[in-house]
């Protein structure tokens, strides 16, 4: 199957990167190498993109899709949380640009074996980003007690039927594991009030994302990586992050306005003392959000926003 994924907000992540031609700049979340692909053209001889995915579908489709500037491209096999020791590996110490796109790949979502689905009944439970790791879906869903179910699907699912989830999930699994999108899903159903998921989008969206979310540990490796990833940045350069829930939001949000204001003392205070310096400034006071057309062309977008921190 072809790896395919429309890159969100394309033009606007180009326009606000600022790229120069003999700059170094770091795709984090390579995918189908759509963003990469507009930086690599921008480049000169003298220019160089790393690009970083832990998906090897995406490694094969963006080597594919980049073997024309393979001059000047670089392709690692990895988690982002790992750039700075991967680009250090490569004798890269500073660059001038970093991308994130944090969404589920248009591929992963289609491929039903892939686990990340809702909507395929049959697809097995594994929603891993990269299939080195051993532990899966099915094994969260399966493994973790009523109270870490509930945790979850509470906190990154922001599902206010959380409890009765959790509560449904582990009495259904006592009788036979759960195994499938379909069989969990139908679990979801018969714990969310039917007037709900007539109005409320499909019922189990908010805990297949929760999973996936853990499963990845995607919002840690994000608070974990932010401050690496600015400190990285050479004078001007800029770091720009796509995300599409508002826990993702939130994270980058507070850390951006956290990097630029660190100042830790009381606001009563009439100079600073702490000592503690600003790393640039938050170039999108409100996120950027995907445009009229880009909404009719891809729905999968309306939930992108874009911020960007430049680095001083």
């Amino acid at each position: 199957m072809e790896f395919k994924h429309y890159s969100v907000l394309l033009g606007e992540t180009i326009e606000q990167l600022n790229i120069r031609p003999d700059g170094i700049y770091v795709d984090g979340t390579l995918g189908g190498a759509g963003h990469a692909g507009e930086v690599v053209k921008r480049l000169s001889g003298k220019g160089r993109l790393i690009g970083i995915d832990q998906d090897a579908d995406a490694i094969r489709a963006a080597g594919e899709r980049l073997s024309e500037y393979k001059d000047r491209v670089t392709i690692i096999r990895s988690n982002y949380a790992n750039m700075k020791e991967e680009l250090q590996n490569i004798g890269i110490t500073g660059v001038d640009g970093i991308v994130l796109d944090l969404g589920v790949s248009s591929f992963q979502l289609d491929t039903p074996e892939r686990g990340f689905t809702y909507r395929e009944a049959d697809a097995p439970l594994d929603m891993r980003m990269d299939d080195r790791v051993s532990r899966t879906a099915k094994d969260i869903v399966n493994e973790y007690s009523e109270m870490e179910l509930y945790r979850i699907i509470r906190d990154y699912g922001e599902d206010k039927f959380a409890k009765n989830i959790a509560k449904h999930i582990v009495a259904e699994r006592t009788k036979k594991p759960i195994e499938t999108a379909g069989e969990l899903t139908e679990i979801i159903r018969a714990s969310i009030p039917k007037k709900v998921q007539a109005t409320g989008g499909h019922p189990a969206k908010r805990t297949f994302q929760a999973i996936r979310i853990e499963l990845n540990r995607e919002l840690e490796v994000l608070q974990d990586t932010l401050d690496d990833m600015i400190d990285l940045l050479n004078p001007g350069g800029r770091l720009c992050i796509i995300t599409f829930h508002s826990l993702e939001d939130r994270i980058v949000k507070v850390n951006f306005k956290r990097n630029e204001n660190p100042c830790t003392c009381p606001s009563d205070f009439p100079v600073c003392v702490c000592g503690k310096v600003s790393k640039g400034r938050v170039v999108t006071r409100k996120p950027i959000l995907p445009s009229e057309r880009e909404l009719e062309e891809n729905s999968r977008s309306k939930s992108a926003k874009l911020r960007v921190f430049e680095k001083c």
